[in-house]
C-alpha cells in the first residue's frame, strides 16, 4: 500500500513562493504524472514527496503515516518514507559493472548473498537487460543506462517510485521504447508511481492520472483522456495537446436551456445537459465565448456534400508527415480565421485549394471568454465502430 496525500503544501525559495497550497492525492497504484512547463513546481513536488524538500506548509502522510508536518517541524527521513527515486542523469558507479550497481544498496540493507542475487537478476529481468549483467556503464547505451537505474531503484521493491523526467536525455526513438518499458513495469508491478515531465505525450501515454502545474498551482487532475477532452481553461486546453487546439472566438447565449454559439463557423447550440453549470454563465444576455475545437474533429471534404452542412475554407497550407497530415485552413468572415485539422495518412492538398469542413459539435468545448473557464463539456469518442 502506498497512498500519499498532500494537504496545503506550501514551499518558499526565499520570497520565491514556488508551491502554492498543493493539495493532491495519490492512490495506491496510481501512475501519477506531475506535467507542466519548466519552473511551474513540479519537481520541486516531487523532492517534497521524497525528503529533498522541506516544505514551510501543510501535511504529507503515506498510507495515514505522517511524513511531513510542517506547523510542528516534523519532517520524516528519506529513508524511512519506503521510496526509490529515479534521477534525469542515470548517477551509475562507472567502476561497477551492472550487476554490481543494482547489488550495491541491497548490500548496505545486509541482506544475504542469495537474496540479493535474486533481487538483482529479477529486477534486471523485469527491465529486460539481465544479459548485460556484467558490462559496465560506458559499454551500454543511454537507453540501457537508464532501464539499469530502473532497475536499481525496483530492486529494492520500494512501494513508490519517484521518476524526474527520466527519458529526457534519451532520442526520440528510445523515448518511446522506455515509455513501453515503464507502462509495462507499472502494470506488472502495481508500484504507486510519481512521475515528472514536461512531455505532455509522456503524460498521455503512461499515465492513470496526471496533475497538471501552472505556476506553482495545480491546475487541473484528471485522467489523460478527460484532461485532454475537457481541460478545465483555456491556457490548459491551449497546453494540452500537439497540434495546438482551435479557438474560434465567439458570441454566446443562454436562455436556461440551450446554450448558442454564434462565430464564423455559424451558429452552434449546445444542450443545458453539457454545460458547466457551476461556472459563471451568463442568462439571457450575450457574452463573449470561445470555442475549442481539436485538430482530429476538423473533417476535411474535397467535395461540398449533398446536406449542405459544411463550412467552405481554403487550404493556406498543407504538412504532410507520413501517418498524418497537418492542413492549415482559412475560413472567410470579416476577417480571414485559420484552423488546423489533422488528418490520417499521407493526404495531398494544393496550397488555395477550395475545400469543405464538417465539425462534430459533441467534440466541441466552449470556454467563457472573460473567466477562461470551461463552461461546455466535450465528449470523448468511443472505440467501438467510432461511435458515441
Amino acid at each position: 500500500m502506498s497512498k500519499i496525500v498532500l494537504e496545503h503544501i506550501d514551499k518558499y525559495y526565499g520570497d520565491n513562493h514556488v508551491l502554492k497550497d498543493i493539495n493532491l492525492t495519490i492512490e495506491d497504484g496510481d501512475f501519477m504524472t506531475l506535467l507542466g512547463p519548466s519552473g511551474c513546481g513540479k519537481t520541486t513536488t516531487l523532492r517534497v514527496i521524497s525528503g529533498l524538500e522541506k516544505p514551510q506548509g501543510g501535511t504529507m502522510t503515506i498510507d495515514g503515516k505522517t511524513m511531513i508536518d510542517a506547523a510542528n517541524a516534523f519532517y520524516e527521513e528519506p529513508s524511512k518514507r519506503g521510496l526509490n527515486l529515479v534521477f534525469q542523469s542515470y548517477a551509475l558507479w562507472p567502476h561497477m559493472t551492472v550487476y554490481q550497481n543494482i547489488a550495491f544498496g541491497l548490500k548496505i540493507k545486509k541482506l544475504s548473498k542469495e537474496e540479493i542475487d535474486q533481487r538483482v537478476m529479477d529486477s534486471l529481468k523485469t527491465m529486460r537487460i539481465d544479459q548485460f549483467k556484467d558490462r559496465y556503464p560506458n559499454e551500454l547505451s543511454g537507453g540501457q543506462q537508464q532501464r539499469v537505474a530502473i532497475a536499481r531503484a525496483i530492486a529494492s521493491s520500494p512501494k513508490l517510485l519517484l521518476l524526474d523526467e527520466p527519458l529526457s536525455n534519451l532520442d526520440a526513438r528510445l523515448r518511446i521504447d522506455m515509455r513501453v518499458e515503464l507502462k509495462r513495469l507499472h502494470r506488472e508491478t502495481g508500484t504507486t508511481i510519481v512521475y515528472v515531465t514536461h512531455d505532455q505525450v509522456e503524460a498521455m501515454t503512461m499515465s492513470t492520472k496526471v496533475a497538471l502545474f501552472k505556476a506553482g498551482e495545480i491546475a487541473q487532475i484528471a485522467t489523460p483522456l478527460e484532461l485532454y477532452t475537457n481541460p478545465i481553461d483555456i491556457e490548459t486546453a491551449d497546453f494540452v495537446g500537439s497540434p495546438r487546439i482551435n479557438m474560434i472566438d465567439g458570441t454566446a447565449r443562454y436562455d436556461g436551456s440551450v446554450m448558442t454559439v454564434d462565430s464564423v463557423l455559424g451558429r452552434m447550440t449546445f444542450d443545458k445537459e453539457t454545460l458547466k453549470l457551476e461556472e459563471e454563465i451568463p442568462e439571457n444576455e450575450d457574452f463573449e465565448a470561445v470555442l475549442g475545437i481539436r485538430p482530429e474533429s476538423v473533417k476535411i471534404f474535397a467535395k461540398q456534400p449533398a446536406d449542405g452542412s459544411v463550412i467552405p475554407a481554403e487550404v493556406y497550407a498543407s504538412q504532410p508527415a507520413g501517418s498524418e497530415t497537418i492542413v492549415t485552413l482559412e475560413i472567410e468572415g470579416e476577417q480571414k480565421t485559420q484552423m488546423l485539422a489533422l488528418q490520417v495518412d499521407l493526404q495531398e492538398y494544393e496550397m488555395f485549394q477550395k475545400v469543405w469542413i464538417g465539425l462534430d459539435p459533441r467534440r466541441i468545448n466552449v470556454f467563457n471568454k472573460k473567466t477562461q473557464r470551461l463552461i461546455r463539456f466535450a465528449k470523448a469518442k468511443r472505440k467501438e465502430e467510432g461511435e458515441d
